[in-house]
């Protein structure tokens, strides 16, 4: 299944990861314990299938994340929660930025911005 492209996977299959590096997966779909979880993967997929990058290179970097990560170690261990989708956007970052495509610095700032809106920016009107 290798050079294959993330939108052409169904269910059934499973990315061309190692199994420890599989993302949480239940039934063969792969599962998101939060919105933004979902949103980085789509994002990932899109920016894949429009020929920003080939899926081999972000998984090398995903791999190159959680091989520097310090709760790398705790993939097989209960002790310190292995937080996969964090590495799954520090890898897209990673790889967006030597790519030239969007400057980490840049993304900093962005960051930055959206997390000085106050709580309910985006949602104006009673329930």
């Amino acid at each position: 299944m290798k050079n294959r492209m993330p939108s052409e996977i169904n269910a059934g299959q499973e990315l061309s990861l190692a199994a420890d590096l599989q993302p949480p997966m239940a039934n063969g779909e792969v599962i998101f314990e939060a919105p933004w979880q979902g949103r980085i993967f789509a994002m990932a997929v899109a920016l894949n299938d429009e020929g920003v990058f080939d899926w081999s290179e972000f998984q090398q970097s995903l791999i190159d994340t959680i091989a520097e990560s310090s709760d790398g170690l705790a993939m097989d261990s209960h002790e310190v929660p292995f937080e996969y989708y964090h590495h799954f956007q520090t890898a897209l970052e990673r790889l967006l930025d030597a790519k030239g495509i969007v400057l980490d610095q840049a993304l900093g700032v962005r960051e930055q911005s959206f997390a000085a809106r106050p709580n309910g920016h985006d949602h104006l009107h009673d329930h």
